[in-house]
């Protein structure tokens, strides 16, 4: 199979970095054709002033005659899968792809509709802006000839939200760069010897994380053993600053941002790392990067309760707590239960989610593109027939 990743594609995301790893890692033989303008932006919304966003409106839309020249002119691809985000670029690349006979793969990942308007409420919903925006994701994903979520929940919300035909959108989880996250030497015992604890969050502070409750969550643990570090900026950064100004927690350290290969580092150092706990709908159906890495890792995880997170983890202390999603009392009981585990003997958890890490290594992940993509093409060839 010869398959081609064609648009602006943020390439500084794991997201497809590691579904190109995982196709090669099956054998298939890809090709890129990549304008990089995400380069360097960590969180899209966060483009501030008039001159920045004109800036990189126009880097945008410059690479486009290049990319589509390129499209046109390569070599015929069994299928053209475009990456995250890729709302423009599957509008362009689909006349070139129908004249073409190629099938169209939309790796969505994100709905920017869903995040915009539903999860970070940037629009009103029933705004002219949140409207255009909804009917221009539509067309979009009616474009591609198969779309791809991150997870089964996630694919089958997108069906709902954009009022598509059941089981049209496939799901490949995010899985993890190995190379990057890796598990600890098994005598390695992270907690400190005064019996205090490390608990570690990192991630874009945006609504779907819940980083509210957990600021909420130190504050009721403030007299206990517990170090929290809190790496990240974005959205909600500024309602957390206030937050800690009106209630200072001495326990509490926040980091702007560290360098990506640095992440590992902080994971090794935890004793217990938080996914999210976010309220939204959207919360309820992701998995993110972090859940993966700190999976991956061998490190326990807490994270909020939802169907998305069942499809990978179970609860199973002291490796795995789930909780419900946005409270605080819930998340601080957790961290309790696993002082106790560790109290009372716990400690060995170098084998934490050592048979999960199967189920989305490089060479999983790959499976389930494939799969996808094969099943993509069986349905193309059908539709030519007919």
């Amino acid at each position: 199979m010869q398959v081609l990743f064609w648009g602006c594609y943020d390439k500084g995301k794991p997201r497809t970095r590691i579904l190109i790893a995982g196709l090669r890692s099956r054998g298939v033989d890809v090709d890129e054709i990549c304008a990089p303008i995400w380069q360097n932006i960590e969180d899209k919304s966060q483009v501030r002033g008039l001159g920045a966003k004109m800036r990189l409106g126009l880097r945008w839309l410059g690479s486009y005659p290049r990319l589509l020249w390129r499209l046109a002119r390569t070599r015929k691809p069994d299928v053209i899968v475009v990456g995250y985000p890729g709302l423009l670029d599957v509008l362009l690349a689909w006349p070139i792809a129908r004249l073409r006979k190629i099938p169209l793969v939309w790796d969505v990942f994100i709905s920017v509709y869903d995040t915009v308007v539903m999860d970070r409420k940037l629009f009103a919903i029933n705004s002219i802006k949140a409207r255009l925006l909804m009917h221009l994701e539509r067309l979009g994903m009616h474009c591609a000839d198969r779309l791809c979520m991150d997870t089964a929940a996630h694919a089958r919300r997108l069906e709902t939200l954009f009022g598509l035909a059941p089981s049209s959108c496939a799901s490949v989880w995010v899985g993890v760069e190995r190379e990057v996250f890796t598990r600890p030497a098994p005598a390695a015992d992270t907690t400190t010897n005064d019996g205090r604890i490390t608990v570690l969050f990192y991630g874009q502070f945006i609504p779907l994380h819940g980083i509210e409750t957990i600021v909420r969550a130190a504050g009721i643990l403030r007299e206990e053993p517990f170090d929290w570090i809190l790496i990240g900026k974005g959205q909600e950064s500024s309602r957390v600053r206030q937050m800690l100004d009106d209630d200072p927690l001495q326990h509490v350290t926040w980091i702007d941002w560290v360098p990506y290969p640095e992440l590992e580092g902080w994971i090794a150092k935890a004793d217990v790392c938080l996914g999210i706990f976010g309220t939204s709908e959207k919360a309820s159906c992701v998995i993110p990067n972090k859940v993966f890495q700190i999976v991956a890792s061998g490190k326990p995880l807490i994270t909020g309760d939802s169907p998305a997170i069942r499809e990978l983890l179970s609860p199973a202390p002291p490796c795995t707590y789930l909780v419900p999603m946005g409270d605080a009392e819930a998340l601080a009981d957790a961290l309790r239960t696993h002082q106790k585990q560790i109290a009372d003997g716990h400690t060995d958890t170098h084998c934490c989610h050592e048979q999960a890490i199967l189920q989305f290594d490089e060479s999983a992940i790959g499976t389930q593109f494939v799969r996808v993509l094969e099943n993509t093409l069986v349905n193309h060839a059908r539709q030519i027939r007919h």
